[in-house]
């Protein structure tokens, strides 16, 4: 609920406001210049109806003016609308002037206050919409939470959306702790499907013989226990998207199944034979390297090339440390607002010391490191005391790197392209159209790939 605060020192015309708006706002009051002051020190204010004339000096705007100017000073995100007996109309376009969104003249009517309130309140709103994605801007992050400013980075959030605006079944590659999730759901929330459900499976942590059942659901006595129907992941996710994590650790029984369901859409629930048809696309991720599984016939060759439609490769934080200051000050917003801590930074010298280190557990292992920073931190700066001695380690280098995974971002863009134009016949203007971009730049982009 919003909070709007009533500086009038006429009490009576307080209660009127508070009356007329306690059932939409939270209403707080003040008489005076200090009184102001000193509720919004205290408690957030989103918006203030401040009267012109207040004591000592009722007989002049001059102090409404004065605390107007000081609210603007101190608090900028306050909107403030004004009251005025002052029949003077540049009294009124300088309390404009001087940062007021609106104004009234005594006496004014309820309902008309309610609105420009409520306008006022809409404008703020958006105001800090965008300063929050003029922020993420700055700072370099986009795509449900992704931090990066690298050049690594922000070639995967533009073919994340480029992604996003076709259907594909996408494979997400990348060690552990790298944001392979982050990457599925910001394909999912940029598409035409992003008002239908995001549904996560982690294949690794449900045992085999509860995965069929938990991804395409059960009929009524299909097992022991099953007393009713229930349906599965895909079948819940219908509309939207469902996400496979840990794909590799499936059965090949079970990536013969899916193989099915992504080929014909179609599955039945365990213990049923309706076959039950879905429109859900499909995104999975893993952390191994899917060529070597088909070499040891561990994974199945055809599933792989219906998963592998577009690869993206999430690279490990050791191969953008640049990103590091970025994204311990991302973490430190974060965990000050969970714990209510106060953490303003970081030493230079802690800050080395997570730049030399080379995070095998990446992303999510600086996240944990910097939690665990604000909670057993004694002071608002972290110092190199404060971080885990794990980190002035060097560990070895994890299996997994950019240079064993056989498909790059650009190789994925091009891929992507490709396979539009021959679903549109080659035809360019289709192609841009499913795309979702220029004409222009689709031929700049075939002429770059050499495709032909």
């Amino acid at each position: 609920m919003k909070t709007v605060l009533v500086v009038d020192d006429d009490e009576r015309l307080r209660k009127q406001v508070y009356w007329a708006l306690k059932d939409s706002y939270r209403v707080l009051e003040a008489e005076d210049r200090p009184q102001t002051h000193q509720v919004i020190e205290e408690a957030p204010v989103d918006l203030i109806l401040l009267d012109l004339r207040l004591p000592p000096r009722v007989n002049t705007p001059e102090e409404g003016m004065k605390t107007l100017e000081e609210i603007r000073s101190a608090k900028p995100e306050i909107e403030v609308v004004v009251i005025t007996a002052d029949k003077k109309e540049e009294t009124c376009l300088r309390a404009i002037e001087n940062g007021a969104y609106d104004y009234f003249s005594k006496p004014f009517n309820l309902e008309e206050m309610r609105v420009v309130l409520k306008r006022a309140l809409f404008r703020q709103n958006l105001e800090r919409k965008v300063q929050r994605l003029h922020l993420q801007w700055e700072e370099g992050y986009n795509f449900a939470g992704m931090v990066g400013k690298s050049e690594p980075m922000r070639q995967i959030f533009e073919v994340i959306g480029t992604l996003a605006q076709a259907d594909c079944t996408v494979l997400v590659r990348g060690e552990s702790g790298t944001g392979k999730e982050l990457v599925a759901r910001a394909i999912h929330y940029s598409s035409r499907r992003a008002g239908n459900p995001f549904v996560p499976v982690n294949c690794a942590a449900i045992p085999e013989s509860l995965l069929e059942s938990e991804l395409f659901g059960y009929e009524k006595g299909a097992f022991t226990g099953a007393t009713t129907r229930k349906p599965g992941k895909f079948e819940l996710a219908s509309g939207g998207t469902i996400f496979l994590d840990e794909i590799a650790d499936m059965s090949l029984a079970m990536q013969a199944k899916m193989l099915r369901v992504i080929q014909e859409r179609t599955f039945e629930r365990l213990g049923g034979t309706r076959p039950i048809k879905v429109d859900t696309r499909i995104i999975t991720a893993t952390n191994k390297v899917l060529e070597e599984l088909m070499r040891k016939e561990a994974f199945r060759e055809d599933l792989y090339y219906r998963l592998n439609v577009v690869s993206i490769y999430l690279p490990a934080l050791r191969e953008r440390k640049k990103d590091i200051p970025l994204l311990v000050s991302h973490f430190l917003r974060k965990y000050n607002r969970v714990d209510d801590r106060n953490a303003k930074g970081i030493s230079s010298q802690a800050l080395k010391l997570l730049m030399d280190y080379d995070w095998p557990g990446n992303v999510r292992e600086l996240e944990n490191a910097i939690e665990r920073a604000i909670v057993l931190g004694q002071g608002d700066m972290f110092l190199p005391s404060d971080l885990s001695r794990k980190v002035e380690e060097k560990p070895l280098k994890s299996g997994v790197t950019s240079s064993s995974v056989d498909i790059s971002l650009a190789e994925a863009e091009k891929r992507l392209i490709k396979d539009t134009l021959k679903l549109t016949h080659w035809n360019q203007t289709k192609t841009a159209k499913i795309l979702r971009i220029h004409r222009n730049t689709l031929r700049r982009k075939i002429r770059r790939f050499k495709i032909y």
